[in-house]
């Protein structure tokens, strides 16, 4: 890729956003038990950007001084095109860094395509080892399909990838040394999630299942000792080293280790709307610019840059049930 660009956004707290996760699509295969509702609705078409739209705002951004994209869903292996997207928009000038996010359901079809297009590194959800469960938390039963995904993921040769696991109390907090064998059985990384209050769930408590970064790292250290390390994916995650293995394991924990003050991302939706803060509703509508200015980008930035000015310090996400954020997770993008 390119030569980077020097960073031109800037929120009015002084911090520099140089990654966009952009979402392609609200669509997915699973129906994750916090991510949304089994009977979630879907947007209609001319509600959603097209592959064209998505390029011209992952192009804005990069003209802006984004360096790292980072594509999302729902499950964006769903999105017809999904490929050539990732091809062109890794062609961009300035950009360092092209990843995914997916459930891996559709990578032992997609993983070797998505390489060679570009794409240098791959988070992969992976919240269970066991069958049952696994269907219980995706209300899908995928998990053989899922795993020959994160396998043909490892073949194509990624720079790296990493599995993304929300660790909930009583439905997987059992399986957290399990998960990291695994990982560390095929020389991948791992990440832990806090899972966040996005979306009006009915299946279980938040507040009852919240499980801390810190009682999963102790989990963790009864086995194999974390080494902390000052490694950095540019993103929210903070990584540990274990002895005789390449692995890494991260911890993202928006409750009980705050990152905000280092937050340097913003995300779009698969409907265009430019979300300043994953725990905020404040937003701005890019499709209406888009549309209404077709071909030309000058007043898409400048209202992005003006946005900026409007990104909160921090979110106030907190442990109780109430619903803080009423998006779910497949329509913010993951």
């Amino acid at each position: 890729m390119n030569q980077l660009v020097k960073p031109l956004l800037q929120d009015s707290f002084g911090r520099s956003i140089n990654y966009l996760r952009l979402s392609v699509t609200d669509r997915c295969d699973f129906r994750c038990v916090y991510c949304m509702n089994e009977d979630v609705k879907f947007l209609p078409r001319a509600q959603v950007l097209t592959l064209e739209e998505l390029y011209s705002v992952a192009q804005t951004f990069t003209e802006l001084g984004v360096n790292k994209i980072r594509l999302t869903g729902g499950e964006p292996l769903v999105r017809p095109g999904i490929v050539d997207l990732c091809r062109e928009v890794g062609q961009l000038p300035g950009l360092r860094e092209l990843t995914l996010t997916t459930n891996g359901s559709q990578l032992e079809r997609y993983a070797e395509g998505l390489r060679q297009a570009g794409v240098k590194r791959i988070n992969i959800s992976l919240d269970s080892l066991d069958q049952q469960r696994f269907t219980d938390l995706t209300r899908r039963d995928k998990l053989a399909q899922v795993i020959s995904g994160i396998d043909a993921a490892v073949a194509a040769g990624f720079e790296r990838i990493k599995l993304n696991a929300v660790v909930m109390k009583g439905r997987n907090d059992d399986e957290v040394l399990d998960l990291v064998e695994f990982a560390r059985s095929r020389g991948i990384d791992i990440t832990f999630i806090e899972e966040m209050p996005l979306g009006d769930i009915q299946e279980h408590s938040r507040q009852q299942s919240f499980c801390s970064s810190d009682e999963v790292q102790t989990i963790i250290a009864e086995r194999f000792p974390l080494l902390s390390s000052t490694e950095s994916s540019g993103g929210p995650a903070r990584y540990f080293r274990m002895a005789g293995s390449k692995s890494r394991v991260g911890f993202i924990s928006p409750y009980s280790h705050n990152f905000c003050d280092s937050c340097n991302r913003v995300r779009v939706t698969v409907e265009g709307q430019l979300l300043l803060c994953l725990g905020n509703e404040k937003s701005l509508d890019l499709r209406r610019l888009l549309r209404g200015h077709p071909g030309d980008l000058t007043a898409v930035k400048q209202a992005i840059c003006d946005a900026l000015q409007h990104k909160p310090e921090a979110h106030d996400f907190s442990h109780g049930d109430d619903v803080q954020v009423v998006r779910f997770m497949n329509m913010t993008g993951g």
